[in-house]
């Protein structure tokens, strides 16, 4: 029998409406929202009700896709669905580290708020673009990177598809480049240059706030976006290299897959990461829970 993976999105695919439903049907999920707003009031309006432009701004949207991702894991909890191991895509790490047991859910929160905020200061101090390659290989990506200046491979998401990080000023000619030798690029609406040397004042000033933070001991193996492997070794430096450098997704479903896990669960928001784990293997299933027919489907 194989092992199953709770994976948690990133931000991205938020949206106006994100966990409403799950919160009306999940008293595990409400828990989360309920948390959230004590911390930081105002959450669960956001995620319910916030405007596109309110949800893309990165002080918004990493705890409030958080709180979607947190809500939806317990509530498949609540349905006695136990994982084996979990991930989290970039902002989506933080939440499996709550799930995980490493922090409480209230210092994973005040976590990835701390976080959110450090990553905006830097993408406005420091901005940059980012941009999807898709239909190359990453070596035939990283070569390409490799003709320009401050552009950088920073999410290895499938066989077919690398994110990259950029200058403004590099961006137009980068995806000149990579049409030019067959593949395709597409300009991302992000805020800023994510997972690259743009955000070391933010990977900086994490390290510094998680000085006081406690972690513990995870109660199941939680694979690390830095190294893409299970945690071990000095926890608080895997969260904040992780701001700085690339997210090896691909390399980290290859190893759970090599570790036995064959069923994906995603839970938080949208269907990013269902479809990226389809691309690395055809040989598991992948399945994606943000509202209670996603559940009752499990």
């Amino acid at each position: 029998m194989g092992k199953i993976a709770l994976v948690f999105s990133g931000q991205g695919a938020q949206y106006s409406g994100m966990g409403k439903e799950l919160y009306g049907a999940s008293a595990a999920a409400k828990a989360v929202y309920d948390m959230a707003d004590s911390v930081r009031e105002g959450t669960s309006r956001q995620c319910f009700e916030g405007t596109a432009e309110e949800l893309s701004r990165t002080v918004n949207t990493q705890p409030c896709v958080f709180t979607a991702d947190l809500a939806a894991a317990y509530a498949v909890r609540e349905k006695g669905i136990c994982p084996d191991c979990v991930a989290g895509f970039s902002l989506g790490e933080i939440a499996a580290l709550a799930f995980s047991g490493i922090l409480s859910d209230e210092d994973a929160f005040r976590l990835v708020c701390t976080r959110g905020e450090l990553m905006d200061k830097a993408a406005r101090e420091n901005p940059g673009a980012m941009v999807a390659v898709m239909k190359i290989t990453p070596a035939q990506t990283e070569e390409v990177c490799a003709k320009f200046e401050k552009t950088y491979p920073v999410n290895y998401n499938s066989p077919a598809q690398t994110v990259v990080a950029t200058t403004e000023e590099n961006a137009e000619a980068f995806c000149a480049a990579v049409k030019e030798i067959g593949g395709r690029a597409k300009r991302l609406a992000v805020s800023g240059a994510f997972h690259s040397p743009f955000m070391a004042a933010a990977a900086a000033g994490l390290a510094d706030y998680m000085k006081d933070v406690p972690f513990g001991e995870p109660a199941l193996p939680i694979y690390s976006d830095y190294t893409a492997k299970p945690y071990e070794g000095d926890y608080k430096e895997l969260v904040r290299a992780q701001v700085e450098n690339p997210v090896r997704w691909q390399t980290i479903v290859e190893n759970m897959i090599a570790d036995g896990v064959n069923t994906f669960i995603e839970v938080g928001v949208g269907k990013t990461l269902t479809g990226l784990i389809k691309r690395i293997s055809g040989d598991v299933k992948a399945v994606a829970v943000e509202t209670p027919a996603d559940l009752e489907s499990l």
